[in-house]
Formats: C-alpha cells, sequence, structure tokens
C-alpha cells in the first residue's frame, strides 16, 4: 500500500485495521480472548467510575493523531471531565485523552510495541498516563508524563486492590482481574 497521510488513515472504514506508523499501514495485534476478557474487564470497571467522574471512556477503534504522520488505536482511551475532545464525528481524535491503555497480547511484537513503542507516541501526544496491562505476567504498570514529556513509572502492582494516580475515586481489584484471565485460560477448550 503506498503512503498514507494522517487524514486518509482517518477516512479508512472501521473494520480497515491497522495503525499509522511513518505514513504506512502497520498491522495491529491480534486479540485473545484472554485480551478480549481484560479488556471488557476494564471498561466495565472504568464505566462505573464514568459516572462518578464525568470522564468519557472510549474502545479500541477511537483513531489518536499522535504525530504528522502517525496513528494509534489503544485498547482503551479516558478523558477526564473538562479535557478537550475533537468533534464526535470526527475521524480523527487530534486532542490527547488523559490516558490510554494497552492489554499486551501474547506475541513478542506485541509487546514489544507497546512496550517500547507506543510509549514514545503517547508522550509524544501529550497523554498524561499510560497503563500497560499484561494478562500474562499478571502485571499493572502505570506511566506517568513528566515536567520533560517523558513517562516515567508512577505504580506497578501485580495484585491486590489498586488506586491508579490521577484517576480520582477509582480502586481497582486485580486479584479479581485475574480470576477473569484464569476462568478464560480454564476455559472449554476452544479456540
Amino acid at each position: 500500500m503506498d503512503e498514507l497521510s494522517l487524514e486518509a488513515w482517518g477516512d479508512l472504514p472501521e473494520d480497515e485495521p491497522g495503525e499509522l506508523v511513518d505514513g504506512r499501514l502497520v498491522e495491529e495485534e491480534m486479540p485473545t480472548r484472554v485480551h478480549e476478557a481484560v479488556v471488557f474487564w476494564l471498561l466495565f470497571e472504568l464505566g462505573k467510575w464514568r459516572s462518578r467522574s464525568k470522564a468519557r471512556v472510549y474502545g479500541s477503534e477511537l483513531k489518536l493523531a499522535v504525530g504528522p504522520r502517525r496513528g494509534r488505536k489503544p485498547d482503551i482511551n479516558v478523558f477526564l471531565a473538562g479535557t478537550a475532545r475533537s468533534r464526535g464525528d470526527a475521524t480523527l481524535q487530534r486532542h490527547p485523552p488523559d490516558l490510554v491503555i494497552e492489554v499486551v497480547s501474547p506475541r513478542p511484537s506485541d509487546g514489544r510495541r507497546d512496550r517500547v513503542e507506543k510509549p514514545d507516541d503517547y508522550a509524544r501526544f501529550g497523554v498524561r498516563f499510560y497503563w500497560i496491562v499484561d494478562p500474562h505476567l499478571r502485571s499493572f504498570e502505570v506511566l506517568e508524563r513528566d515536567e520533560k514529556g517523558r513517562y516515567v513509572r508512577a505504580l506497578g502492582a501485580s495484585s491486590g486492590t489498586i488506586a491508579p494516580p490521577g484517576m480520582d475515586n477509582l480502586t481497582l481489584d486485580l486479584d479479581a482481574l485475574w480470576a477473569e484471565v484464569d476462568e478464560e485460560l480454564s476455559g472449554d477448550g476452544e479456540g
């Protein structure tokens, strides 16, 4: 495929997979049932919190214009109350969310993308918090953008109840999350 502009990527049909990296459409991760169960669990918990906090929570098809020739689609995006957002019908979000969440899939290339490539994009775009949730390592990591525009580790946890920084009155029970993962892993043996 020829090089795409950010706008052309934004205008691709919803069912056209891929993120934009240096003007080229690149393969997205192939989510597993475990990945999708973790995303659903997080969306459910964030949805309950959203009604109290007035935050806006969006799923994985929201396209972020993270750079002039780069576009990403995080698993989850959160805009706190009062944070600017692009128009509701815009195909590209040109304002950074306060939080993006990536759930790591088991392929090494997916882990590298979520831990090495995407943090730089999200930090340059101005995303304040980046959560990396790895169901296979049972790790929950919060990166926070510092005054120099780089991410520093603000929280790392693998069990118990946590209160992620910057998300007032939000608590997450990681043991309950990993129980969901265990249920998927011990599932019916199909696919």
